[in-house]
């Protein structure tokens, strides 16, 4: 009986050491219990990741969850399913009217009413608003400029920086060709057609002030027609690479190799380039873009805002983290130091901006991917040039699909003749491929398909989609 008391004694201790261990370990779990605001944010700028930490550093009761993402097909999925969305999106300011018009975007008016602005650029502050409503704050901005290869620039005898005109660009786009290497790459990109309009003083769209009524005149806009015959021209004479799409592996790898030279984009690209083509660090140079004429004149290029969905539970903690990436000096200098281009005017006009010659990778190094040149006062001089008066539709992101399935067939028409010209002009000169067998012959992509005929067939749907959707097209 001593014994059984004994044992009874011992496993009495034992369970209560383990009913002690068991509790101690379940309140430590409870104090571990992460009870943050959790937002999920989706961006695709680089310095996004950084620009968070800082956030969650000075906002403790937050916790972001940062999605890479660009496009918009995602959300529009997410959005009609009801589930999976955002709190915070990061919009181009092309996109940002259309899904105000749809009801999609929580309206911060209430939230900005002083101090705001003055403090953005009045190009970005007026696109990020429609009805004098406030749908979003703006991260950056995109003034075109003309990016540049010098390595390969040097070797083919151009200098970039005497490129005035689009006749200059032309002669230099033969020069380059002449050594094997394409000046540039365009498989049908929309942005990069409209911002080339908007370059040449096109006006081919516009919007009430409501958003409601929708003038389209593509087809007798002078800047569309000025632009649309110089670009036929250079892809007629294979002058542009109309196989890469903008942003594709095969793009990033003729960028990367020097295959294609140059590219029109809009100031965010730096941060892009460092990020895709890390190698060529160094070769790149930036200059001011060539018109029609000669005379100074730019367009926006992309830009965007960070704005707040409509369907979020938790829009104080949402508009809190879209307040400290866009306004706070913290947030704005680590996405400038990482490429961004300002949307603010104490940073754009600032000696340390300006005066800047690396730019920050993911590993916070410094990088002079532009070989010591001041980028940020090339670009700071082409946001001056950029006109005011080009108007998005307010179904933009419709419009730049649509323009893949009618204005893009000519460039597919284009890489497929030049093609086939190839292969013949191989095969009457008696090359082989690679295992010594005669090459066949391509079959001709038939009737010419010319960026004017696509024109004519975005104007169309254009037109019918903005009536099916209940605006007044005039």
């Amino acid at each position: 009986m001593r014994i059984i008391g004994r044992r009874l004694k011992r496993l009495a201790t034992t369970l209560a050491a383990v009913t002690l261990a068991v509790c101690l370990a379940g309140c430590g779990a409870a104090s571990a219990v992460d009870n943050r605001t959790v937002i999920n944010v989706w961006s695709w700028e680089p310095s996004m990741a950084a620009v968070v930490e800082q956030f969650e550093a000075a906002n403790p009761d937050i916790r972001v969850e940062l999605t890479d993402i660009s496009g918009y097909d995602n959300l529009n999925t997410a959005i009609q399913d009801g589930y999976g969305t955002p709190d915070v999106v990061q919009l181009e300011y092309f996109a940002l009217q259309q899904y105000a018009v749809s009801g999609q975007l929580l309206d911060i008016t209430d939230r900005v009413t002083s101090g705001y602005s003055e403090f953005f650029t009045p190009g970005t502050w007026s696109s990020v608003q429609l009805a004098d409503r406030v749908y979003g704050l703006p991260m950056d901005s995109g003034p075109m400029a003309f990016f540049y290869n010098k390595d390969v620039f040097d070797q083919a005898g151009v200098d970039a920086e005497q490129i005035k005109t689009w006749d200059d660009y032309y002669e230099a786009a033969k020069k380059l060709k002449a050594i094997g290497v394409y000046i540039a790459a365009d498989a049908g990109d929309a942005s990069f057609y409209d911002a080339m309009v908007w370059l040449a003083g096109g006006q081919p769209f516009h919007t009430s002030t409501d958003g409601k009524t929708v003038t389209i005149d593509l087809e007798n806009d002078p800047g569309v027609q000025a632009f649309t015959e110089f670009w036929q021209k250079m892809i007629d004479e294979d002058l542009i690479d109309t196989r890469s799409q903008t942003w594709s592996d095969d793009w990033q790898e003729g960028i990367g190799d020097g295959t294609i030279a140059s590219v029109f984009s809009g100031a965010w690209m730096p941060s892009l380039l460092l990020a895709d083509v890390p190698g060529t660090a160094g070769l790149w140079r930036v200059t001011q873009m060539p018109t029609p004429d000669g005379q100074p004149a730019n367009a926006e290029n992309g830009g965007s805002a960070l704005a707040v969905l409509q369907l979020t539970r938790k829009p104080d903690a949402a508009f809190r983290f879209v307040e400290f990436v866009t306004h706070s000096t913290e947030g704005i200098s680590t996405r400038v130091d990482g490429g961004a281009f300002p949307a603010d005017n104490a940073t754009l006009n600032s000696r340390d901006f300006l005066s800047r010659t690396t730019i920050r990778d993911s590993r916070g190094v410094d990088v002079a991917y532009f070989g010591g040149q001041r980028f940020n006062e090339v670009l700071a001089q082409a946001a001056e040039n950029v006109s005011t008066d080009y108007q998005y539709l307010p179904f933009e992101v419709y419009a730049r699909s649509d323009f893949r399935s009618t204005v893009g067939r000519a460039y597919r028409w284009s890489s497929s003749y030049h093609a086939y010209q190839a292969r013949e002009n191989a095969i009457e000169q008696g090359r082989t491929d690679s295992h010594g067998d005669p090459l066949e012959s391509l079959e001709h992509p038939g009737e010419k398909i010319s960026l004017a005929d696509g024109i004519a067939l975005w104007q169309k749907d254009l037109e019918e989609y903005g009536f099916n959707q209940g605006f007044t097209i005039q």
